[in-house]
């Protein structure tokens, strides 16, 4: 059932993530980690410092930052749940990963989106002023995104 951001309570405890839902929700449903292996979600989520979205105690929503907890982050997977979205939950997450300590002091937060610029905007992200500064590894066979969905 769909809630406001307001009811939503966004928690960086990491026992409390529905990581079957985290799994499903990237392996199934996410234009960016299509069939991604359930080992592989654990180790990203192990890696990082991850977020939950929840309404009425249950998951609707996820992200989870990767930063060395003094001047970079990278902020990474977020959703929020097909029927909570489009009521500022995405908002709400953004919000709870940029307050939190490991992230607030970073000079660097970057990410990735192909279609929620309208989420990351209002929070100060833009496009990267040199892109020609930032490099790539794109290694054959492990390619991180699958095609962006034509009509998101």
């Amino acid at each position: 059932m769909p809630a406001d951001a307001a009811h939503i309570e966004v928690s960086s405890d990491p026992t409390r993530l529905d990581r079957d839902l985290v799994h499903a929700f990237l392996s199934r449903e996410s234009y960016w980690a299509l069939g991604i292996a359930r080992e592989v979600v654990e180790r990203a989520i192990d890696g990082s410092v991850p977020f939950g979205a929840y309404a009425s105690g249950a998951q609707v929503g996820f992200a989870r930052a990767v930063t060395d907890g003094a001047t970079f982050a990278w902020v990474a997977d977020v959703f929020v749940l097909g029927p909570y979205r489009g009521q500022g939950i995405g908002t709400r997450i953004v919000e709870a990963v940029l307050a939190h300590p490991q992230v607030s002091g970073a000079r660097n937060v970057l990410l990735g989106t192909a279609d929620a610029h309208g989420v990351y905007t209002p929070h100060g992200f833009a496009p990267l002023p040199q892109p020609e500064r930032y490099l790539n590894l794109r290694r054959p066979g492990r390619e991180p995104f699958a095609p962006a969905p034509e009509n998101p």
